[in-house]
């Protein structure tokens, strides 16, 4: 960011491994023929507010196939430090050339481009500014999640973090500290809603409710959006029940 170019440059970047403790290889799973990890960063390539789009994977070989992926993508791939996520973050950042990062995982392939737009919008145009700003995902179903940061707090929260929680969950160090970060209040859905469930994919019972959302509606509106999602679970109620004891991992 310059005074030429008053503009921060907003870098998305995404997480993403094959050793998932709990469903191992699950990005590069297929739904409605296509792996997990192209739906995610497809439907972020839709967003409006995004200057630039990063996949953020380790430097292990078993993730080779997920950076290969993405390349073919054509979206560019940063390698770290797997336990590392808070250094392998501001590695993605640094390469991008990022101002502002927006964080989101590759376990949530149904997540809304227009959501994450609303959260890069509030965030940029926040007065005063904002050091972080969240969706907030105890209103939101789970796999909408976006954080919105500045670069500058990942840096110093990547220079200063020792906790190996916060090295791992990259914004904790943050969102931790309120007394010294400008943290935002999280954004509820605009209508009021409390939507307890999940769209992320952590165990098989997950993955099999995100192939019947996205076996549903693909076919019908490819460019479907949250609320799609919600309307087809009214007309199939018992699909939520496919993952409705699975439980989130979560520092919140």
């Amino acid at each position: 960011m310059t005074a030429a170019n008053p503009k921060p440059r907003v870098v998305c970047i995404s997480q993403a491994r094959m050793t998932s403790t709990r469903l191992p290889g699950k990005v590069l799973m297929e739904a409605a023929g296509q792996p997990l990890l192209a739906h995610h960063l497809g439907r972020l390539a839709r967003c409006r507010t995004l200057d630039g789009l990063v996949l953020a994977t380790t430097v292990n070989g078993t993730d080779d196939p997920v950076a290969e992926l993405a390349a073919a993508l054509g979206v560019p791939v940063f390698r770290g430090s797997e336990p590392d996520v808070l250094a392998r973050f501001a590695g993605a950042a640094a390469m991008a050339g990022a101002d502002v990062v927006v964080r989101v995982t590759a376990d949530c392939p149904l997540i809304d481009p227009a959501l994450v737009d609303r959260v890069v919008t509030a965030f940029l145009e926040s007065a005063p500014p904002l050091d972080y700003l969240s969706l907030d995902v105890t209103r939101f179903p789970r796999g909408l999640d976006a954080e919105v940061f500045t670069r500058a707090a990942l840096d110093e929260a990547a220079a200063n973090a020792a906790d190996p929680a916060e090295r791992e969950h990259v914004t904790a160090h943050l969102y931790r500290r309120p007394e010294r970060f400008r943290i935002g209040s999280p954004l509820a859905p605009e209508d009021g809603t409390v939507l307890n469930q999940r769209w992320c994919v952590d165990e098989a019972a997950d993955l099999e409710l995100v192939r019947r959302l996205l076996g549903a509606l693909l076919p019908e509106n490819p460019r479907f959006g949250w609320q799609d999602c919600c309307n087809t679970l009214r007309q199939n109620p018992e699909w939520a029940d496919l993952n409705g004891s699975v439980r989130q991992n979560t520092l919140h």
